[in-house]
């Protein structure tokens, strides 16, 4: 009888071996991507982020250019901290259009709040999201733009993933960033198409954006 059952638990200690072993071995390049390093998100003084000058730096205008943000669009800013890029792309896409500021930071949507009283723009829905799920409408977007935020994201291709529902046919994701290691404010550009990819999206742009060899602007679109 004893015999029997050492038989038995050895059977199932086997399998139960296999079983861990196959997961691990089944884990996806997205399971891994959700482990990688990420930087704290920011919480300190909203202000800095519209210091003179920045415009011109980042060259916003081409950046609206190229995600063919005009009168009428639906543009989503993620990571909208300040407000900073929400009040450009509303005075762009007019009365007509509309600017979904998303953040995760109670803070900066209440400063985005008061902005859009001072300056008088009523074209912008504020959102208070979650980490990994930006709360947007369905079918409802022309353009996305991350703006020095995907660093800071902690599950990347899950909200890549959770962003694919709120996009219209042919809508175009940007991303700015710079090279990292993903705790330094920055990660490098390989992984965020590897991310990206994992999530469903193919890269169209792949441009260096000062043209200094850190800073980055890379648009996907939705995989057919």
């Amino acid at each position: 009888m004893r015999s029997r059952l050492f038989f038995l638990v050895l059977i199932g200690l086997c399998c139960c071996t296999r079983s861990l072993a196959q997961n691990s071995a089944t884990s996806t390049p997205a399971q891994a991507a959700e482990t990688r390093k990420t930087s704290e998100p920011y919480t300190g003084d909203l202000s800095v982020f519209d210091s003179p000058g920045r415009a011109e730096r980042l060259q916003i205008d081409q950046v609206m250019d190229l995600l063919q943000i005009k009168a009428g669009t639906a543009v989503a800013d993620i990571g909208a901290g300040s407000g900073w890029f929400t009040v450009r792309a509303a005075r762009r896409v007019g009365a007509s259009g509309t600017v979904f500021a998303v953040d995760i930071n109670p803070k900066a949507t209440k400063y985005i709040e008061h902005r859009l009283q001072r300056e008088n723009l009523h074209n912008v829905e504020v959102i208070l999201s979650e980490p990994d799920d930006p709360k947007l409408p369905l079918r409802a977007v022309d353009a996305v733009l991350l703006l020095k935020t995907y660093h800071e994201v902690a599950r990347p291709v899950t909200l890549l993933r959770n962003l694919r529902a709120s996009l219209k046919p042919g809508a175009r994701l940007g991303i700015i960033d710079r090279m990292g290691n993903g705790e330094n404010h920055g990660v490098n550009r390989e992984v965020i198409i590897r991310e990206a990819m994992d999530a469903g999206y193919l890269a169209e742009q792949q441009l260096d954006w000062k043209h200094d060899g850190m800073d980055y602007f890379l648009i996907f679109r939705v995989r057919e």
